[in-house]
């Protein structure tokens, strides 16, 4: 599996109270929290991000409350994968049971820039920034992972069987 699209840059600590705030939280039309994410740090997110762009954050990136709502406000915005130092325990699952794909990677999240033309390889863990010609290594997911993943989540991989 392959991911291809223009970085989307966050810092550290990114809480899922900005992911999708949670006076959006009353509904459950995942197209509805795409609309909002990120809004409260990024006003014009939901005007740049394209299908298979990226999320870059940093350390803890998805702390704060346990809600699905914000790794689906995440997926549903177009974001093919999010890459940052360290996941949130609790994202870094529900990231996984809908299917939206997620990379731990210091190098990749400290280099690459908003902006940036980036492209990950699932299968190899490898992260290209293009914009800058380099590439960094994240550790890739157990097949078994990639295929919940490529499958659009949990509940659709185990429906499937």
């Amino acid at each position: 599996m392959i991911a291809h699209g223009k970085a989307h840059k966050y810092g550290d600590n990114v809480d899922t109270d900005v992911i999708i705030p949670a006076r959006y939280l009353n509904t459950a039309n995942h197209k509805e929290l795409a609309l909002h994410c990120m809004e409260d740090i990024d006003k014009d997110f939901v005007n740049k991000v394209n299908a298979g762009d990226i999320m870059v954050g940093g350390a803890n990136f998805g702390c704060g409350s346990s809600r699905e709502h914000a790794p689906i406000a995440i997926k549903e915005s177009g974001v093919s994968v999010v890459i940052a130092k360290t996941f949130a325990r609790i994202f870094y699952r529900n990231a996984i049971n809908i299917g939206l794909a997620i990379l731990e990677c210091d190098e990749a999240s400290e280099k690459i820039e908003n902006g940036d033309d980036v492209e990950v390889d699932f299968d190899t863990g490898v992260i290209t920034n293009h914009t800058k010609g380099e590439s960094y290594k994240a550790q890739p997911f157990p097949a078994f992972i990639q295929e919940i993943i490529s499958k659009g989540g949990l509940l659709k991989s185990i429906s499937e069987k």
